[in-house]
């Protein structure tokens, strides 16, 4: 599985609202969210590696890189 994420201003029918943190949502159809349980979303601004960091305590396996995971 891999995480795919893209900036919207509208929800699906199927959507869900994850997670939210004032007017900022985090949004996924009903049966991706079943795999985010224990989703959390950090941003660093480093030098090395800048940008969003997806870290699941579910997942069982992951690439180096992050953006694939298995349960």
């Amino acid at each position: 599985m891999t995480y795919d994420a893209t900036v919207d201003t509208v929800m699906g029918e199927d959507d869900e609202v994850i997670m939210a943190d004032g007017a900022i949502k985090v949004v996924s159809d009903a049966r991706s969210s079943l795999f985010l349980d224990g989703l959390t979303i950090d941003y660093s601004n480093d030098l090395i590696q800048a940008g969003f960091r997806l870290s699941n305590n579910n997942a069982s396996e992951s690439c180096g890189c992050g953006a694939s995971f298995a349960v």
